[in-house]
Formats: structure tokens, sequence, C-alpha cells
């Protein structure tokens, strides 16, 4: 299975934007889930990953989902380089 990225944001939001251009310049594909618009992502982002932040990323491999919240560029180069 390949990795399937989802990108929680809302409008507005600084940390959303410099977390879509950071995953655009690693050559990630992700899908973004504009919470503001968009009531079932905000369901899905609070009752299936438990984050109430933005961003929020969800990184689905075969061995399930890791959640990381706000945007951490080390913490990110770390998992992104490791899937």
């Amino acid at each position: 299975m390949a990795i399937k990225i989802l990108l929680f944001t809302q409008p507005g939001c600084l940390s959303c934007e410099v977390m879509k251009i950071f995953l655009e310049a690693k050559g990630m594909a992700f899908e973004e889930r504009d919470m503001d618009r968009d009531a079932a992502a905000r369901v899905e982002l609070f009752e299936t990953y438990h984050s109430r932040t933005a961003p929020t990323l969800v990184v689905i491999t075969a061995s399930g989902a890791e959640v990381i919240e706000g945007f951490d560029p080390d913490r990110l180069d770390q998992f992104l380089s490791a899937a």
C-alpha cells in the first residue's frame, strides 16, 4: 500500500499554508481537507484522529496512521523520509 497523506487545514492559518508549501517542496502528494468548509472533515479529525488543531497531518500506511499536529519540520523530515 502506498502512503496516503491527509492535511487538515482551516482558512487564515499561517502554519497550514507553510505546511502545504513544505509538502509541495518535498514533492509529497496530499489531500487537503478544509475543516471550515467541510463539516465531515472536522468530525473525521476529531473522532478518528483525536486532534483539534490545524494543521494536522495524517500519514496513512499499511501499518496504520501517524498523526502530526502543528508544523514541526524536523519531525516531518524524519517521518517522511522513513515512510
